[in-house]
């Protein structure tokens, strides 16, 4: 998915899923694993900077695997405290720590002192856990500890993804620190990226699943010229759906092949009504080949 939406056109930067830090040093093995592009000669794609992102509680374990990332090749390092998943918060990761502020300093403090200053070192979280109470001195405590940026996603943990997202509260918390704040959150398309823009007061806007449901939405950002109308950029799309299709059977095994397809198609019908129709078509099959079949039926030959 990174390589087909770096081929579609638009992004700064990308940033990786995050890599599960405990209290050991991981082996390079689970880093290539989990982002084969360090493997390359340059980890992102063309002029686009993958930066790999920790996600963790030990601020001692973070800074040595973040020092491991680069190594390795990772331009820069980004640190989550955001996830909302149960099991990773059950386990001190993500945004149960943001009920612990010193403890989030402590952990992208490690990271800075650790790593060269040259290169970046980020943070992401929510606006909370179960409220807003401690959003600004986390995002305070991030600063204190060096950051060279901060990502918020406008809601907390409890609220999850359901809308609306608190951009207003974003401009609270760029108003209360030096630097540069990143938005997150419902930004669907290319108006809601510039009622971000304005609402959150924010210096950039970073895009999760709006950019899969339309792989697009990044280039009709920077370009108002680029198509918006749903068939002409359904027609476009085509051919790189069928090229995601070949890049997955390529590299995941066949059994995994139907639902990796059936969960973007799921995805692109939050944009595309033509995704819908097709995710139908093949809702109950599980044969790689025969999902193969019927997208070349419908979108063209490969």
């Amino acid at each position: 998915m990174r390589r087909l939406l770096a081929k579609t056109g638009g992004a700064d930067q990308m940033v990786t899923e995050f890599i599960r830090v405990n209290d050991t040093l991981l082996p390079p093995k689970i880093f290539h694993k989990l982002v084969p592009e360090l493997e390359s000669d340059y980890c992102g794609y063309g002029d686009i900077p993958l930066v790999v992102q920790l996600l963790g509680s030990d601020p001692e374990s973070l800074a040595n695997n973040a020092l491991r990332a680069l190594e390795l090749g990772a331009p820069a390092i980004d640190m989550n405290f955001g996830c909302p998943a149960k099991t990773v918060n059950k386990s001190r990761g993500g945004s149960i720590l943001l009920k612990e502020p010193e403890v989030v300093h402590d952990c992208v403090k490690a990271v800075r002192d650790a790593v060269p200053a040259n290169i970046q070192v980020s943070a992401k979280m929510r606006l909370g856990y179960e409220d807003k109470s401690l959003a600004i001195e986390n995002a305070q405590a991030i600063e204190a500890a060096g950051a060279s940026y901060l990502t918020v996603h406008a809601r907390t943990k409890v609220e999850g993804y359901k809308p609306p997202a608190h951009w207003e509260w974003i401009a609270k918390i760029k108003n209360s620190i030096d630097i540069p704040v990143i938005a997150n959150g419902e930004v669907w398309n290319p108006d809601d990226y510039w009622r971000c823009r304005e609402v959150s007061e924010c210096d950039d806007v970073m895009i999760g699943r709006g950019w899969v449901a339309n792989p697009f939405l990044a280039r009709q950002i920077k370009d108002e010229t680029f198509p918006r109308e749903l068939e002409e950029s359904w027609q476009l799309l085509k051919p790189y759906m069928l090229g995601f299709y070949n890049d997955v059977i390529a590299h995941i095994e066949e059994r995994h092949v139907h639902g990796r397809i059936k969960q973007w198609l799921q995805m692109l019908s939050w944009h595309y009504p033509q995704a819908k129709i097709l995710f139908d078509e093949i809702r109950t099959e599980r044969n790689a080949q025969r999902v193969g079949d019927v997208l070349k039926a419908r979108l063209g030959s490969v």
